[in-house]
């Protein structure tokens, strides 16, 4: 219950600074949507970078930077569910082996959550994206560690689509840090 109740209190920091950001550089709707579709375009999941930035409220009022903030944390929130569903899985498989391979994942998914993440979203809130594209970086290698404990193995992951849909999101995320550093 603690590890929920510091990402949540990390998100609405992060979502704050992004407010106080999109105050001084607001944008017009146009501008927002022609600059989120550019953006788009030059990441590996277009359709996915499209509808995770116009779902949330914030993006008509934020330049690329308030994008990348708004991305890094979106794959929190993802991130954070996907834990909570391993550690839900992990209450209630009887499989011995199942039960390794998915505690595996957490321990994986919980620096991801929150440490790693968090410190990608405050090094693109204080201008650092070497940092933050670094950070990035490395959540994808912890999530791609998850995946290759159950590829190794003949059964399917039991996390189903969870982790390829957080995995499409940092690999976007990825994609728009690095285009911030290409601006900045």
């Amino acid at each position: 219950m603690k590890r929920s109740g510091i990402c949540v209190s990390c998100f609405a920091f992060y979502i704050i600074i992004l407010l106080l950001a999109s105050i001084h550089f607001p944008l017009s709707q146009s501008q927002s949507s022609d600059l989120i579709d550019q953006i788009c375009k030059k990441t590996p999941f277009y359709d996915l970078c499209i509808s995770t930035l116009h779902s949330s409220p914030l993006s008509p009022k934020t330049d690329l930077k308030g994008l990348a903030l708004l991305m890094v944390n979106q794959i929190v929130a993802n991130a954070s569910d996907t834990l909570s569903y391993i550690e839900g899985m992990i209450k209630n498989t009887k499989d011995p082996n199942m039960e390794q391979a998915l505690a595996f994942c957490a321990e994986l998914y919980i620096p991801v959550v929150k440490y790693i993440l968090p410190q990608a979203a405050d090094a693109i809130s204080h201008n650092r994206f070497v940092f933050a594209s670094y950070s990035v970086s490395e959540a994808m290698n912890e999530l791609f560690s998850c995946d290759k404990k159950f590829l190794s193995g003949s059964a399917q992951s039991p996390l189903g689509d969870r982790t390829s849909i957080v995995q499409k999101l940092v690999e976007v995320g990825e994609a728009i840090i690095k285009l911030l550093l290409s601006h900045y």
